[in-house]
């Protein structure tokens, strides 16, 4: 056998070699590309990654720095002395202006983002106006109408807080979509780039066993590829790193979120339970003083009754006035969140003292000593007496639960002239001090501090509200007093009002509007025909006694069901009708009745404060409970009127 040529073998070896390199060499080059296109995509999907992160930290900022802002106004509309709150309040808020912004601009490129931001200005500016309403009234009006104000915004069904919060969410929701999204391909692309580096390290111990110019490259690619590598590991324990960062992140956030709903549940609880549970607590001894001076006046005038009738009526004008200012007081109650105006008369403190005699003898008890000194020098002033009754007879009250029901009390009058900020911010001037001294347990220097605070009270839970101090400040200040504490811890307290001097002439001193009524004369007209709507037995009974005795044919049904098949039946002048009921409420009563008799005079009948301003009531007229017989009467004759002049009024 004749042996090949050794140039032939070569030739072979060499292109069988070349072939192989050049094949290499494009598998190669293919792996280096796919492992660059990989990385690539790693890139993108970090720096995405990245960037819904950062979205989604400053939404949960922002959510953080609004309920910041609104837990601190919260504070702020409770206790408006504490100023500090309020700048806090006024610093998150425009912190939080400042955060939307930044993420008015971090999401630009993303038309539908963008479009959940501007949304988002758009209900952070209508929440601003709510609260800055709030804040305002805090501060103006000693937190009465701020905590009504904020609390009706927090309960409106169109909250633009609540709607804030949620487009936030929305924003926060989507960016974890791209996350989660961004996540799922960074770790996809990294797998695939070691396991084409693999690839391309084998490639490259292949090529180098083979060539060795193809070896300096595969040792070159091997290098990168180990460069890569490390790069591939640095990138991922930065994205496990940055994983558990946002993780605690979003757990943080998470708790924050829980305590902001909490924070805000407690606050509508305080709202709920303080201003209107507990105030009614706070100012039950009150209402019950003046309910003991109706019982004890009705029940000295039923025994009496075989007496002079003289007596007999002068114990049914005292019940009368009684419950004249119990009303006084239930409507103070009701109308809390709203500043009372006061109602100014000149007064003279001697007269006004003693004739507290009574009530104070019958509110305190036996076991209570009750010493007045009065000058009778003692100058006038212009207050609203009522308001000056209830504040010395708070005063009384607090002063026997100091004593815990036994000891001595004093009730001073005396003339002072005062230098100015000598008591307060007083005004240099003459005042009237009006003192109530007793011999009680003190107050120690941290409690006397904070008596004036609404809600702050040492009493047993139930006991009162912390609102009556508070209630007295803010009647000082509205006549242009003042209020001073002296205590001492086991040796008594005195509280001291000081009202400024009046020179105005001598008037009548003003009567509530329910003893107004009570005075003017009962019209009377014979015959009218009147259907009477009210669902308690005992309010029906009362009223439909007091028209007839005013002349009037009454017929008394207990709901608006019965009411609307009476009136089928018969023919009525007028409609007397509760605003409140069970099943049909009575502006819903009266819009049937005005369908099918247009000409019926209506007349609403309410124990609430504000129900007049409803659309369905305008035009009619309104009784508040309780009222008088002669009240009764001129309402109806009023409405009566009112429904006759409409007619003419339409002809003309």
């Amino acid at each position: 056998m004749t042996a090949m040529p050794e140039e032939r073998g070569f030739d072979w070896r060499r292109l069988g070699a070349a072939a192989g390199a050049t094949l290499s060499a494009l598998v190669l080059l293919f792996l280096v590309l796919l492992v660059a296109m990989s990385n690539q995509a790693r890139d993108e999907a970090l720096s995405r990654e990245r960037h819904a992160y950062d979205v989604t930290l400053l939404v949960r900022t922002v959510d953080a720095t609004l309920a910041r802002a609104e837990a601190a106004l919260g504070r702020f509309v409770l206790d408006e002395n504490v100023r500090g709150t309020g700048n806090i309040y006024a610093n998150e808020w425009r912190l939080a202006g400042f955060q939307i912004r930044q993420l008015e601009r971090l999401v630009r490129n993303d038309p539908v983002q963008s479009a959940r931001v501007d949304e988002v200005q758009r209900f952070y500016a209508a929440r601003g106006d709510q609260l800055a309403a709030a804040a305002r009234a805090a501060a103006s009006a000693q937190g009465e109408g701020g905590v009504a104000l904020f609390y009706t915004a927090s309960k409106d069904p169109e909250n633009p807080g609540a709607r804030l919060t949620n487009k936030l969410g929305e924003i926060a929701e989507a960016e974890g979509q791209v996350l989660r999204a961004s996540m799922r391909q960074t770790q996809f692309f990294s797998a695939e780039a070691d396991r084409l580096t693999d690839y391309l390290s084998w490639l490259g111990v292949l090529v180098g066993a083979t060539a060795i110019f193809l070896g300096f490259v595969a040792i070159a690619a091997v290098r990168q590829n180990m460069l890569a590598r490390r790069e591939a590991e640095t990138l991922e324990y930065a994205v496990a790193l940055r994983t558990q960062e946002l993780s605690a992140a979003n757990e943080a956030l998470r708790a924050e979120a829980e305590e902001r709903e909490a924070a805000e549940s407690q606050l509508r609880q305080v709202q709920k339970m303080e201003a209107v549970g507990q105030l009614t607590g706070g100012i039950a001894h009150d209402f019950n003083n003046m309910l003991a001076v109706v019982v004890g006046g009705i029940d000295l005038a039923r025994r009496r009754l075989t007496g002079p009738r003289r007596e007999v009526l002068l114990h049914l004008n005292n019940a009368m006035e009684g419950a004249t200012r119990a009303a006084a007081l239930t409507r103070r109650l009701l109308s809390f969140s709203r500043a009372e105006p006061l109602l100014p008369a000149r007064v003279d403190p001697n007269e006004l003292v003693a004739g507290m005699s009574e009530l104070l003898d019958r509110t305190l008890g036996e076991r209570i000593q009750i010493e007045v000194r009065s000058d009778r020098t003692a100058w006038p002033v212009f207050v609203d007496p009522h308001q000056l009754e209830n504040a010395i007879l708070n005063l009384a009250v607090n002063a026997r639960d100091a004593m815990d029901g036994e000891g001595a009390m004093r009730i001073s009058v005396e003339n002072l002239t005062l230098a100015g900020n000598q008591v307060g911010s007083s005004v240099a001037g003459d005042y009237v001090r009006i003192s109530v001294a007793d011999t009680g347990c003190g107050m120690p220097p941290e409690v006397r501090e904070r008596a004036f605070e609404p809600f702050f009270t040492t009493k047993e839970v139930g006991k009162g509200t912390g609102l009556g101090l508070s209630q007295i400040f803010g009647f000082a200040r509205q006549s242009g007093g003042e209020v001073d504490i002296e205590s001492e811890v086991g040796r008594g307290t005195t509280v001291s009002i000081y009202l400024p001097r009046t020179h105005a002439e001598a008037a009548e001193v003003r009567m509530h509007p329910a003893m107004q009524q009570w005075r003017e004369s009962e019209p009377v007209a014979p015959g009218t025909r009147i259907l009477l709507v009210e669902d308690d037995p005992r309010v029906r009974a009362a009223t439909l006694g007091a028209l007839e005795d005013l002349g009037y044919d009454p017929v008394a049904v207990s709901s608006g069901e019965e009411a609307m098949s009476m009136f089928d039946m018969q023919d009525f002048d007028l409609v007397i009708s509760d605003v409140v009921m069970p099943g049909i409420t009575g502006p819903e009563l009266v819009r049937e009745l005005k369908r099918r008799r247009p000409s019926t005079a209506i007349l609403f009948v309410t124990g609430y404060v504000g129900e007049n301003e409803g659309e369905d009531m305008v035009g009619y007229e309104l009784l508040r409970k309780p009222f008088t017989v002669s009240a009764l009467a001129n309402a109806v004759t009023s409405a009566l009127n009112r429904e006759r002049q409409e007619p003419r009024r339409a002809a003309g």
